[in-house]
């Protein structure tokens, strides 16, 4: 708690386990992902505010850096960028993902590394059933066009997307010269998204199988089974 000076810590609680009927395993594995390569990136200092809460709340964090990611498609997908952007997918229980906005849309460095985390790979779905944060930062005034996007993106990846979620607008104001965030209700609200994050994580992860396991699958997987049946006999 000691790297968290906008904290009242008698007000900051980790989530608890036995509330959420969740296991007592190991730390959640959180991966986050920033949409911006400038040398001093907000959504980057945002990110890493949260990952301080999250390790703060028990989890484990990996923080994934864009630079030298190739555009989709540009580069086989054994880029050594790309093979460590889907480990890190595959490794994670939960995801926190914060674009800026730009041009009232996320940016294409943040939607570059959605698209190169497929939907499928090698018989496992790195997404489906993990949990997501959405965050943007703003230049300017207040908007959630980028968090609306991300949101459809989460859907899209069959993950539990929060209902919560963080935009920080004039976000080169909310940033001191240590590159920490100044106390405020935006701050707070990063708080209470991470939080949230946690308490879903726990209450998911041990039920991922069941809740994502759906007829239409079982039907092809019978199907598949029934096949090389019939093959093996003929």
């Amino acid at each position: 708690m000691n790297d968290l000076p906008n904290v009242q810590t008698e007000l900051f609680h980790i989530p608890d386990r036995r509330q959420l009927g969740a296991a007592d395993s190991h730390p959640p594995r959180i991966l986050l992902l920033y949409g911006s390569l400038r040398e001093r990136s907000f959504s980057r200092l945002a990110v890493e505010e949260a990952a301080r809460l999250l390790e703060a709340m028990g989890a484990e964090t990996r923080i994934f850096d864009p630079r030298g990611l190739p555009l989709p498609d540009a580069e086989p997908a054994d880029h050594p960028k790309v093979a460590e952007l889907r480990d890190l997918a595959q490794w994670s229980e939960g995801m926190v993902w914060c674009s800026p906005e730009r041009h009232g849309a996320m940016t294409g460095i943040m939607k570059a590394q959605i698209d190169w985390i497929p939907l499928a790979l090698g018989g496992v779905r790195p997404t489906q059933g993990k949990t997501l944060a959405v965050m943007q930062v703003c230049g300017g005034s207040q908007s959630f066009n980028a968090v609306n996007q991300l949101r459809v993106l989460g859907r899209w990846m069959r993950m539990v997307t929060i209902p919560n979620q963080s935009s920080v607008p004039k976000a080169f104001l909310e940033f001191d010269d240590h590159d920490r965030m100044k106390p405020s209700p935006f701050y707070d609200r990063i708080v209470d998204v991470m939080e949230e994050l946690m308490k879903f994580t726990l209450l998911v992860r041990d039920r991922s199988d069941y809740l994502t396991d759906r007829y239409s699958e079982r039907k092809e997987s019978a199907a598949e089974v029934s096949a090389r049946v019939n093959q093996r006999a003929m």
